[in-house]
């Protein structure tokens, strides 16, 4: 299962800091500090995201 979260970390990371630093863009936030932290966030974030949605994925197989 490590090996499916991590695959889904890969993605799921990159499409969560994107949207936090379109909506940290939205927000007026420009500077770089601000951006960074959004990208950060995301990245953090996706760690249990992808855990819980591998842990699905195997539960329903």
């Amino acid at each position: 299962m490590l090996r499916l979260a991590s695959l889904l970390y890969s993605l799921i990371s990159t499409s969560l800091a994107g949207s936090f630093i379109v909506v940290s863009l939205v927000a007026g936030f420009t500077t770089l500090m601000p951006i960074l932290y959004a990208a950060a966030a995301g990245f953090v974030l996706a760690l249990p995201v992808s855990w819980l949605v591998a842990k699905q994925l195997y539960n329903d197989a």
